[in-house]
């Protein structure tokens, strides 16, 4: 199974900038639909940016939240998604995870119950 590993995550003031990572194992990272989450204290799950592997990176969408704020990339050479957190805000607070999409028949690229495996998740904390 693959295994991804999410990395960028602290403290940082609100209107800042971060830079969140996440590394895929070789064989999981090609042509794939990869996507980050999110997780806030007592609030479910909240898909915000994917992304598709093939090629040089397409099909992106974002979560209304973060549109214009937040961007997704990738870098094939490093098997490495990205999640760019710009103008971040005190409710961007929250244990950030990539995921991998494993289910084909599901709906909603930010649905995550189409996705699987997850990352352990790194936490981003956003102060004013």
């Amino acid at each position: 199974q693959a295994q991804l590993v999410e990395s960028g995550g602290g403290s940082v003031q609100a209107g800042g900038s971060l830079t969140l990572s996440c590394v895929v194992s070789t064989l999981a990272f090609s042509d794939r639909l990869m996507a980050w989450f999110r997780q806030a204290p007592g609030k479910e799950r909240e898909g915000v940016a994917s992304i598709f592997t093939g090629g040089g990176g397409g099909n992106i969408q974002y979560a209304d939240s973060v549109k214009g704020r937040f961007i997704i990339s990738q870098d094939n050479a490093k098997n490495t998604v990205y999640l760019q957190l710009n103008s971040v805000k005190p409710e961007d607070t929250a244990v950030y995870s990539c995921a991998i999409r494993s289910r084909s028949v599901c709906v909603g690229y930010l649905n995550p119950n189409c996705y699987d495996p997850w990352g352990q998740g790194t936490q981003v904390t956003v102060f004013s």
